[in-house]
């Protein structure tokens, strides 16, 4: 399910928690997005704070829940799900921080890549495993977290990074110990929120405004090959190969 609370002084928290390894279905994904779209546009929200429950922030999509439709109705709708949820963290007219621990795979790497600060526990991995499941998608914000090449390389083999790495390219602000992670966040977050909230707001628009490259329909444009490679019969040859591994 997703959680949502905002303290005092506007700092929004919202929880991501489906056991075991937080894969979002597709209900999870637009919950996600329809969270973070009314916290956005609730005055009293100055900043929010993306967390998860359990081992790891976020291990994509339910990759179960593809395998049991019978036709190509639930890719459909995961895909609309993760665009959704990953314009929803760009879009939020608030500073969103992310809080990350254990592993951000496959889906948890648009939201990260999206955020705007990312926070980190020092056993917290990084990856995009699509490859291994038949799919595409998140390069766009997996090449707002590493360099070009460093990418290129994790896709094509599916290798993750260490949060101590995202930390010396600076794409992670600060790592802690698991334990500190979410006060470490909420610092952040408050922060930010003391900061006057109209201000605020206009430095979230303004710096999405002055993007190198529109995330969104690049997101989009990754995910067509999906598609292909479904309708195709490929992908669900992966995906079962990678069920029996």
């Amino acid at each position: 399910m997703i959680n949502t609370t905002v303290d005092g002084d506007g700092v929004a928290e919202v929880v991501m928690d489906y056991p075991p390894v937080n894969a979002l279905p597709v209900a999870g994904w637009f919950g996600l997005a329809e969270a973070l779209t009314q916290l956005g546009a609730d005055s009293a929200v100055r900043a929010v704070v993306l967390r998860a429950e359990g081992r790891g922030f976020n291990a994509g999509v339910d990759i179960k829940e593809l395998q049991a439709a019978t036709d190509f109705g639930a890719l459909v709708e995961v895909n609309r799900g993760c665009a959704a949820a990953f314009a929803a963290v760009y879009d939020c007219p608030v500073p969103v921080i992310a809080a990350v621990q254990g592993f951000c795979l496959g889906g948890g790497i648009g939201l990260v890549g999206n955020s705007d600060i990312i926070v980190a526990s020092d056993d917290a991995t990084f990856g995009l495993p699509e490859v291994d499941r038949g799919a595409l998608g998140a390069a766009t914000h997996l090449s707002r977290l590493v360099p070009q090449h460093r990418m290129r390389a994790m896709m094509y083999t599916s290798a993750t990074v260490t949060a101590a790495e995202l930390h010396a390219y600076g794409s992670v602000l600060t790592v802690v110990p698991r334990a500190e992670l979410r006060a470490a966040a909420l610092a952040v977050a408050g922060e930010i929120a003391a900061k006057n909230p109209t201000v605020m707001r206009a430095a979230k628009a303004s710096l999405n405004g002055i993007d190198p490259w529109d995330v969104k329909r690049s997101y989009r444009y990754e995910q067509g090959f999906t598609f292909e490679l479904n309708l195709s019969g490929v992908a669900d040859r992966v995906r079962d190969e990678f069920g029996r591994s």
